[in-house]
């Protein structure tokens, strides 16, 4: 029997997590995480507020925990001299603060500095450089009022990561945004944040935007010039840039793929809705990663309707889409880093040199595509890495999730010598 740990479980093996719980519906869901966060290995307390404990009992989660629940910062009646310091302690104690769900009212006494309780406290005095994360939850006009959002704008500026809620059925019976993710989710946010403390890296707090996936140029309303990319690349990269700490931002060509844990997504079309979405980044990202198959070519004009086969042939005319890498390379700033990915059949190093000077890429990362073993609508991937220096580096056949997590060590060793 193979009694190794994957890299998901390792992160939590031997971590102290303080689980607050505020009084939301969503709170039903929390005794489930608990339970999933021990199975995993980790140490678990979990701080309730009074609202909270209105939704869930004490005993259910001291049972799933196996541990006292907390609610006030002074000793319990029957015993006023003991715990005095547990206000101070727990903190300390703590490798993460998870909040979930965290409600208008939480994120309110928090964003003003309130210590009044528990799990208030323990957000006051955990260890600096420890991940606090929080899982806002509640209906979706209370999310989107500007009082919440500045609060969440404070705390993100405090150091919190704030996971966005989840769109759909609300306990209000209304649909949109206010849902708390599930709990294999909310574990998934905990095991990276705790991978990306363990394994710190130069991209820990980097904005990195990456483009993935293919795009559509429309023929008419119900047909498209496209390619066979699967997006799977850049998804790979961004989850393994999130990992490091880095603050990511996807925007994905229409795939079928789910949104790696920590990064945010833009969905767009069109090659000229890539460049526009990328363009509102190109003055405020470190890092700039175009992993996306942008269409060369769209038509020139959009039939409206449905083309009728009525001809044995058709013409229409094609003009160059807008090159958004080149774009940003060319107007980068001094401490931008601009990184490519070119895809040959011939004469590949040649071309893609060619590709890094024409484009000023400071990496380019060169590869072909088989469907077999290589490139588009595969799960593996075999690149060489060109840097602006001259230096290549060549990786043998690797999953994408490996080969991403190779560029990145590139990458970081380009961030470490400029």
């Amino acid at each position: 029997m193979n009694n190794s740990l994957t890299p998901s479980r390792r992160a939590l093996k031997g971590k102290n997590i303080i689980i607050g719980i505020c009084g939301g519906i969503a709170a039903y869901k929390t005794p489930q995480l608990v339970r999933l966060l021990k199975k995993k290995g980790a140490d678990v307390r979990v701080a309730l507020t009074e609202s909270g404990s209105r939704f869930v009992s004490e005993l259910s989660l001291a049972t799933v925990s196996q541990a006292q629940v907390y609610r006030s910062i002074f000793p319990p009646a029957e015993n006023p001299g003991t715990d005095f310091t547990t206000h101070i302690t727990l903190g300390e104690w703590a490798d993460a603060l998870v909040i979930a769900p965290a409600t208008a009212n939480t994120l309110a006494r928090l964003a003003a500095g309130f210590c009044d309780d528990m799990l208030a406290t323990c957000f006051i005095t955990l260890r600096p450089g420890k991940p606090v994360l929080i899982f806002p939850a509640m209906d979706g006009q209370m999310y989107l009022s500007p009082s919440v959002q500045r609060n969440l704008a404070t705390l993100k500026a405090l150091g919190a990561i704030i996971i966005e809620p989840e769109s759909g059925e609300l306990a209000s019976g209304q649909c949109g945004t206010g849902r708390m993710p599930e709990p294999e989710a909310i574990a998934a946010h905990i095991e990276s944040a705790l991978l990306s403390m363990d394994c710190p890296s130069v991209l820990r707090g980097r904005s990195i935007v990456i483009t993935a996936g293919p795009t559509r140029e429309k023929i008419d309303d119900v047909r498209f010039i496209s390619n066979y990319s699967s997006g799977k690349m850049g998804f790979a990269i961004a989850g393994a840039a999130a990992e490091r700490g880095a603050n990511v931002t996807l925007i994905a060509g229409p795939v079928n793929l789910d949104t790696p844990h920590g990064v945010e997504r833009i969905n767009v079309e069109s090659a000229a809705q890539m460049r526009e979405a990328a363009g509102n980044f190109f003055r405020s990202c470190d890092i700039f990663i175009g992993a996306a198959a942008v269409a060369d070519y769209r038509p020139a004009a959009v039939i409206p309707g449905k083309l009728k086969k009525n001809d044995p042939e058709i013409q229409f005319t094609l003009v160059k889409n807008p090159d958004i890498l080149s774009d940003f390379g060319l107007q980068k700033q001094t401490g931008q880093l601009a990184v490519g990915f070119a895809l040959e059949q011939d004469n590949g190093p040649a071309n893609a040199r060619k590709k890094l000077e024409e484009k000023n890429l400071d990496l380019v990362a060169l590869n072909f595509s088989d469907r077999k073993t290589s490139g588009f609508e595969v799960d593996t991937n075999m690149l060489t890495l060109i840097e602006r220096g001259g230096i290549t580096t060549e990786l043998p056949l690797l999953s994408k999730e490996e080969a991403a997590r190779k560029l990145l060590d590139t990458i970081e060793n380009i961030c470490r010598q400029t």
